[in-house]
């Protein structure tokens, strides 16, 4: 039972620890990708943790789930568990881990099917503002222009994914701005960042009391963006996209005093034409490293009754 309550642990120190390292991090916006990795692989490590808690809790409270999972380990191995001197917490928390594990994956679920119907629905909207013509199949064009007197760039995921643009849009942007921005969003797609901004938001809808799954919905949300901002300027330059993003939202107040709709924009752009460089090909690589292997440390900690007793 020690090997279960140690892992469940490591899983709420992490879940609580994780966030305000990492915010503590200097190096995330140098290296927004190498910041999502790292984030993913911290909540790996949580999930990873609740469900080897999971397992063996249920392994101590049920004889059936104990056969299954120690079946083709030797004695010495079974009895270093020491599965059948637990009373019935073990069972508690076996059943509290499986229905929260459950949770997750009806709000990833729940995400996942609100995200088809909102896509649909654009689809649908977009066909309206923009019908096909006749010979046209839905999807066919990678570009779509729209009339508006409002500038406006964005990508439509989904099977045939699109660029929509306004007509504002394209009067304002200049020189290769326009390129920028479809780099930009084609950066988002490449990447498959919709399933990183899905699966975030499945578990800080589900957990909002969980630090770390909130925290890892915010930075989500802007490290792609930061992301995406470094697949256009390593292409076009960094004035070049940090010119598009101002002219495309210069008319929404984001860069006016106040409360901005979207007060990530003037951090973006300031972050680009500052242009700080890039960590080394060393730094990244030790980075990555080390992140891919925080979730082996429940694994780690999940064998070491194992271990010592084969050593």
């Amino acid at each position: 039972m020690w090997v279960s309550l140690a892992l469940l642990l490591l899983g709420v120190l992490t879940a609580l620890a994780a966030p305000r390292l990492l915010a503590r991090a200097d190096w995330a916006e140098r290296e927004p990708v190498v910041a999502l990795w790292v984030w993913q692989c911290v909540v790996a490590a949580v999930l990873l943790s609740f469900a080897l808690s999971m397992t063996f809790s249920a392994s101590a409270a049920w004889q059936a789930v104990r056969g299954q999972l120690f079946a083709p380990a030797p004695r010495a191995v079974v009895e270093a568990y020491e599965l059948g001197t637990t009373g019935p917490w073990s069972g508690v928390l076996a059943v509290a881990l499986a229905c929260g594990g459950l949770w997750s994956g009806a709000m990833l679920g729940r995400e996942i099917g609100q995200a088809r119907a909102r896509r649909r629905q654009r689809h649908r909207e977009l066909l309206v503002r923009a019908p096909l013509l006749p010979g046209e199949q839905p999807g066919s064009e990678r570009l779509v222009v729209l009339e508006g007197e409002r500038a406006g760039a964005w990508w439509m995921a989904g099977g045939a994914p699109q660029l929509v643009i306004t007509t504002a849009a394209l009067r304002r942007l200049k020189g290769r701005q326009l390129d920028a921005v479809l780099a930009h969003e084609q950066g988002h797609a490449r990447a498959r960042h919709d399933w990183l901004l899905h699966c975030s938001a499945a578990l800080a809808g589900g957990f909002p009391g969980i630090p770390v799954f909130v925290a890892f919905r915010e930075e989500m949300h802007r490290l792609v963006e930061l992301a995406a901002d470094d697949v256009a300027s390593r292409r076009f330059g960094r004035l070049t996209i940090a010119l598009a993003l101002v002219e495309l939202n210069e008319d929404r107040g984001v860069f006016g005093p106040g409360q901005a709709p979207d007060a990530d924009l003037p951090q973006r752009v300031h972050r680009l034409l500052t242009a700080a460089p890039r960590l080394t090909a060393g730094r990244r690589l030790s980075l990555t490293a080390v992140a891919s292997l925080v979730p082996v440390v429940p694994v780690l900690v999940a064998f070491v009754p194992a271990l010592s007793a084969l050593g």
